[in-house]
């Protein structure tokens, strides 16, 4: 098993690296296109800013790659709010590939959300075999909304948001599974196995 974690200035690349190697899939951390081209499965995980990380993405043209590709991708965190169509987090058009926008949460004294929060309304194979009580880990200040077609599961921090995304070959996750212990280990292996 081949995976790409796509570089790009972000944050808690290095946790997902360590998830990778201890499920035993071989994992570089890139963004060359050939690289990432020939994986069997990409991941695009981070922590961050979203204008920053788009110009980095757009000044080496990773932001036409990501949409091109046909493997497995999974966006984790910032990696899911990119991949949707706008960011309210300084005004950022993002990648498209999910038609979602991505919004603050509006109480700012409680913001960002952090911590454990159930999953609800699952339906994906990425979601299979988790437990009725599966909790994921959150760090964020921003949230996707819900669509009726690419959300497979929600959570809620004041209001409901779309906790995973699903469209085609991708898939996004709001929370960390690399940090979200049994749970988030179920889900990055069902990932691999796709």
């Amino acid at each position: 098993m081949n995976v790409a974690i796509i570089k790009y200035n972000a944050g808690n690349v290095q946790s997902v690296l360590y998830a990778m190697e201890r499920l035993g899939a071989e994992a570089v951390l890139t963004d060359d296109w050939e690289t990432i081209q020939q994986a069997d499965k990409v991941i695009f995980p981070g922590q961050g800013e979203a204008s920053t990380a788009m110009a980095y993405l757009k000044a080496r043209k990773l932001d036409l790659l990501i949409k091109e590709l046909k493997q497995p991708f999974f966006g984790i965190c910032l990696g899911l709010q990119l991949l949707c169509d706008y960011s309210e987090e300084n005004d950022t058009p993002c990648l498209g590939v999910f038609p979602v926008q991505v919004k603050r949460f509006p109480n700012w004294e409680k913001v960002p959300h952090i911590g454990w929060n159930s999953l609800e309304n699952r339906r994906s194979p990425l979601l299979e075999g988790l437990d009725e009580q599966a909790f994921a880990y959150y760090v964020h200040s921003f949230y996707a909304e819900l669509h009726e077609e690419y959300t497979i599961a929600t959570s809620q921090y004041m209001l409901e948001f779309s906790a995973l995304l699903h469209k085609d070959n991708y898939y996004a996750m709001q929370a960390h599974p690399e940090k979200s212990s049994g749970t988030g280990e179920k889900i990055l292996t069902n990932f691999l196995n796709l």
